[in-house]
């Protein structure tokens, strides 16, 4: 079985799977179960500073997005930062990482935008033994409207400043946690690199209001009539968080800084995508939240299986996805393929000839007996069909090699590979200029 021993940032962890600051993490009594379960790591719920606990509300806490078979695709949070008392956190810390020396143990850290305050808490952490902090410049709720959490992820200068604070005044490791919640992830990324962070760690929850009562005209979850935005979390949000990781770790200016992966981690291939895309490891709530904490124990059996039948090591998959994201002008506009619809698999529901006859370029035709067909001189091989089949593998994308002719354009395919950058109709091309 493949050795998944993680060393992220000087933090060793058994496997390279962590909870997420959230709810599972909020105290002694989760993560001690998490730990049995076998989870490698957690970063405890978000700690403020001391003094009166931060208030909560007492009604519901989450809103839902779900698919049409009641699959959670998303939750909605509106809930804050711990309630607890900052010392019955530390203490309980203290005391977890003490019976759990193997695990990660990260503290979540969120006080107000002073170089006092920080000084003040990184201490205090520093004495439970954890073996980091991460800084939450994400949370969109709640906190943000007290100058906290995505009101200074929002403004690379504070996550600078922030984070050489915190580096100026702790020992630890410090990872600083995004909020997508912004037009470029790389400036905040930038930021907290400048500013010394160790690490970043991404994505925070998307700000969203998940749905309306249409009876009380509220959004949900409704407290008392209203509604406010949250923070969307879970499967849904992991195209973005995809995108956002691997925005970082192809930036030449970011090269090498580590990064810890959130958003939609479910499965063990979840987790796969995210490091092929560069991060060191991945961090994991909804998933939890909706399947309990044994959860971890296929992720962990199921990335080893692949790294074992890809005879790859863990470190080896960190990023070995990256040189192959590219941007739209570099992508090989002479690579021309065509859908073929496998008829012994085709159980003749005629999605992909409705989705294509009406919303695409009519390229599948349809007999009187239901048996589809793609025609080739039509199809510009868009995927839809591949995307809208309810049946896996039934409909495949096929190469036209080159030396053929692409029926649609009666051209023969070139072998030879050309983008936008050189392509005749751009106006900024060195061939167009000619």
């Amino acid at each position: 079985m493949a050795d998944l021993t993680s060393n992220f940032i000087g933090i060793k962890s058994p496997n390279p799977f962590w909870l997420a600051s959230a709810p599972p993490t909020d105290k002694e009594y989760n993560v001690r179960r998490a730990f049995e379960a076998g989870w490698g790591g957690v970063v405890w719920k978000t700690l403020g500073e001391d003094g009166p606990p931060v208030v909560n509300v007492n009604g519901p806490r989450y809103g839902a997005v779900w698919g049409a078979d009641r699959r959670l695709l998303a939750l909605n949070n509106i809930e804050l930062i711990t309630d607890r008392p900052l010392e019955v956190n530390l203490r309980e810390i203290k005391s977890v990482k003490r019976d759990y020396p193997d695990r990660a143990v990260v503290v979540s850290l969120m006080v107000p935008c002073t170089e006092d305050a920080w000084k003040a808490i990184l201490p205090q952490v520093e004495d439970t033994g954890a073996d980091g902090v991460e800084l939450n410049f994400g949370c969109p709720h709640g906190m943000s409207e007290r100058g906290m959490g995505a009101a200074v992820g929002q403004v690379p200068e504070y996550i600078e400043m922030v984070t050489r604070w915190v580096k100026q005044h702790s020992r630890m490791p410090c990872i600083v946690k995004l909020t997508p919640n912004i037009t470029d992830i790389r400036a905040p990324a930038r930021a907290a690199h400048a500013g010394g962070a160790d690490a970043v760690s991404l994505i925070n929850t998307i700000n969203s209001i998940t749905s309306v009562d249409l009876d009380l005209f509220a959004p949900e979850p409704t407290i008392d009539g209203k509604g406010a935005h949250g923070g969307l979390c879970g499967p849904a949000v992991k195209p973005i968080a995809l995108n956002m990781v691997s925005e970082i770790a192809r930036s030449p200016d970011m090269y090498g800084l580590p990064v810890s992966g959130i958003g939609g981690v479910t499965t063990w291939k979840d987790a796969a995508e995210f490091m092929a895309l560069g991060a060191g490891n991945v961090q994991v709530c909804t998933a939890a939240m909706t399947y309990g904490f044994k959860v971890v124990q296929e992720m962990i059996s199921g990335l080893a299986q692949y790294l074992d039948e890809k005879g790859l090591a863990l470190d080896d998959l960190v990023g070995r996805a990256v040189p192959n994201v590219s941007d739209w002008q570099h992508l090989n506009l002479n690579y021309i393929t065509k859908a073929v619809i496998d008829q012994d698999a085709c159980i003749s529901c005629g999605r992909c000839y409705a989705a294509c006859e009406d919303t695409s370029h009519q390229a599948i035709d349809m007999s009187e007996d239901r048996v589809f067909t793609v025609k080739d001189d039509e199809c510009v091989a868009c995927n839809l069909c591949v995307n809208v089949c309810p049946v896996e593998g039934c409909i495949t994308m096929k190469r036209v090699e080159p030396g053929d002719t692409d029926l649609r354009t009666g051209k023969v395919v070139s072998a030879q590979s050309a983008d936008w950058t050189s392509h005749p109709n751009n106006p900024m091309s060195v061939r167009a200029a000619e």
